[in-house]
């Protein structure tokens, strides 16, 4: 019996031993540890924006195929492919010598009426023509006028000219074709304005309005900004897609975009100020989120927060976190809560454009 006594005694004393060993062994470990360097970032407010993306079609703000509106033979020509014309710049001109000639007739016929009439007016008042010859006289007065309008309407046809100022196409014809109603002479297109059309889902229908800004960027310019406004949305939506097709208009001085180009569009539904954090500093955990606050001594504390809205880069915090509060974005693998660190603050602020952008919905 006092054997095993003594044996428990010296088991239990060797256990001490051992417990003490280990436990100093581990604050000399502790001790020895380094301080971790991490990299912080600042919480800011910054405004974001809901947006909706799309793909557009650009179209002329005026567009039109230039043909004849009669069967003649083309004897000028006015213009060179691609030529910007100033409106009733004339373009074509067709064969005319005809409706000259009945142009002259007809101007003669009233010029000589018209002094007949002139003559007959004081017998008329002193009863020594009877009304009937001035009236006869009026009805001739009347068809020649007719006959010069329709003279000089057939005249005007020959005349081809630009209705509005724009940019010409592609010359169709040469001097000498005989052509006719259908016939392709050029294009016309009035490419100051664009207009942008794209499809958005009929979930966002509520959010669209006259004036709304959207931005588009085109593959030809992909370092360039478009901006405009829409000018109008579609009384229906399309059944097979479930979309509404919206138009807005871009201011195009430079003559930069063309018709029938591919544009990404953006719609912004709205905008507003919110507070922000790069998208590395989240730390997910199952269904929640945390970050890792640094405090006034530079330690760490972890914060569960609420996410809104989500972007490549940056996300948006909805509580948990104060403007002005240091977060840390790099190095979140080194340390744990309660741990002193050393600060470095982040010299990459990529994530404040990206706010400036605005989320995309």
């Amino acid at each position: 019996m006092k054997k095993i006594i003594i044996t428990l005694i010296l088991l239990t004393l060797a256990f001490l031993a051992y417990q003490k060993t280990y436990l100093n062994t581990d604050k000399a470990v502790q001790k020895s540890r380094p301080i971790a360097n991490v990299v912080v970032a600042k919480a800011e407010i910054q405004a974001i924006r809901d947006e909706v993306e799309a793909l557009g079609t650009t179209k002329a703000n005026e567009s039109i195929t230039v043909t004849p509106k009669v069967t003649e033979v083309v004897t000028q020509i006015h213009f060179d492919d691609g030529d910007v014309v100033e409106k009733e710049r004339l373009l074509v001109q067709l064969q005319d010598s005809e409706q000259v000639a009945r142009v002259t007739a007809a101007k003669v016929r009233v010029s000589e009426h018209r002094r007949e009439l002139d003559r007959i007016r004081a017998l008329v008042t002193s009863q020594t023509i009877a009304e009937l010859e001035r009236d006869r006289l009026q009805t001739l007065i009347d068809t020649a006028k007719a006959e010069l309008a329709q003279a000089s309407s057939a005249l005007k046809d020959r005349a081809i000219k630009a209705p509005f100022q724009g940019r010409l196409g592609l010359r169709q014809i040469s001097v000498g074709s005989l052509v006719s109603p259908g016939t392709v002479i050029t294009t016309l297109d009035d490419i100051s304005v664009i207009k942008l059309d794209f499809s958005i889902p009929e979930r966002f229908l509520t959010s669209l309005a006259i004036g709304k800004n959207v931005e588009a960027t085109a593959m030809a310019f992909p370092d360039q900004l478009f901006n405009g406004k829409v000018i109008s949305i579609d009384s229906r939506v399309n059944p097979v897609t479930r979309a509404v097709i919206v138009r807005a208009e871009i201011p195009n001085s430079k003559h930069r975009l063309l018709p029938g180009m591919l544009m990404k569009v953006k719609l912004i539904k709205e905008s507003r100020d919110a507070l922000i954090l790069p998208e590395s500093a989240i730390i997910p955990t199952q269904d929640r989120h945390y970050v890792y606050l640094i405090d006034g001594d530079n330690q760490v504390v972890k914060k569960q927060v609420q996410l809104g809205l989500r972007k490549r880069g940056w996300v948006e915090v909805l509580d948990g976190v104060v403007a002005g509060e240091q977060v840390v974005i790099r190095g979140i693998l080194k340390v744990r809560p309660g741990d002193k660190v050393k600060v470095q603050f982040s010299e990459n602020f990529s994530f404040l454009e990206n706010a400036k952008a605005g989320p995309t919905v």
